[in-house]
């Protein structure tokens, strides 16, 4: 394949996503007390969901949809998740067919990605490069960190926001955010987990979290303690909430957080990631390394509340 044959061909892929996925995506219009906002949302299903990114709907007294084909309808928030970034709408009227869902995890560096959005309010506006990096963390504006974020050379920029990252099959595999700055190409992924997520969003309008009330840093661990704990790091607790589970169980700033529940802990994310619904209101043994020993402590994590 010469040169021309091979942009012919990157042509023609990129053709046949936009075809295929710009049906089903909405310009978002939002109403909140700061004023107006925008951003852009994909119908999933048939029931007239649409997924978009929570901080494009935050606030929102009023939503409004704009398709392609020229129809403009109403919507609601049925379900935010500030946490993942992740929104779950429902239109009061008639969507396109959804757009498929794909799987972020099968994903490689280097693979073709098209971005569609709307930025600046420039409707069905389409953008393609390359994963340029997996694995990314993305800090939320509440907070806590999302994981496996997709970065890409697409180009982003305001109003891309809750937009579909497609692979050269047209399916969505990530949602796209530009809260990480102009021209940075940043996709909440679409996985086993993000699934779960708008699943819980569709049918109870939340997620819920556990909580521990610790907080810290990874840390590398001595001979003597990695020997023990078959890990060269561990995470070290910097500050423990006050009435928080943690500090009922006795944690305490300094120690070293080797496991939770059997799992292995060598930083906040890993903690993070098993602070999920099932871990709330359950007795679990955490190891820490402290004063030279091992001590289990024995923590009950709480529902998270988010503001």
């Amino acid at each position: 394949m010469d040169d021309r044959e091979a942009l012919d061909a990157y042509s023609s892929t990129v053709m046949r996503v936009a075809q295929t996925v710009l049906p089903s995506l909405a310009a978002v219009s939002v109403r909140t007390r700061q004023g107006m906002g925008a951003g852009s949302a994909s119908v999933i299903n048939d029931d007239g969901n649409l997924l978009t990114s929570a901080h494009v709907v935050d606030g929102a007294s009023r939503v409004e949809l704009a398709f392609p084909d020229g129809a403009v309808v109403p919507a609601s928030v049925i379900g935010a998740d500030p946490l993942s970034d992740l929104a779950v709408l429902r239109a009061e009227g008639e969507t396109p067919p959804p757009v498929r869902l794909g799987d972020a995890s099968t994903l490689g560096v280097g693979q073709l990605v098209v971005a569609l959005g709307n930025p600046r309010g420039l409707s069905g506006s389409v953008t393609a490069g390359i994963v340029s990096a997996l694995g990314r963390s993305l800090p939320t504006r509440a907070g806590r960190v999302i994981d496996e974020v997709i970065q890409t050379d697409a180009a982003l920029n305001p109003g891309n926001s809750g937009g579909v990252l497609a692979d050269s099959a047209g399916r969505m595999v990530g949602v796209n955010t530009a809260v990480a700055g102009i021209g940075l190409g940043l996709a909440v992924p679409i996985n086993a987990t993000t699934r779960e997520i708008i699943q819980a969003l569709r049918t109870n309008g939340r997620v819920r979290r556990a909580w521990l009330g610790i907080a810290g840093a990874t840390v590398p661990l001595g001979p003597d303690v990695a020997a023990k704990a078959g890990a060269k790091v561990g995470m070290q607790v910097v500050s423990v909430v006050p009435g928080s589970p943690a500090a009922l169980a006795g944690a305490r700033a300094g120690d070293i957080v080797l496991s939770l529940d059997g799992a292995a802990i060598a930083d906040p994310t890993a903690l993070q990631r098993r602070m999920v619904e099932a871990a709330i209101g359950r007795r679990m043994e955490m190891t820490v390394w402290r004063n030279g020993a091992l001590v289990d402590v024995v923590v009950e994590p709480e529902e998270l509340r988010v503001s």
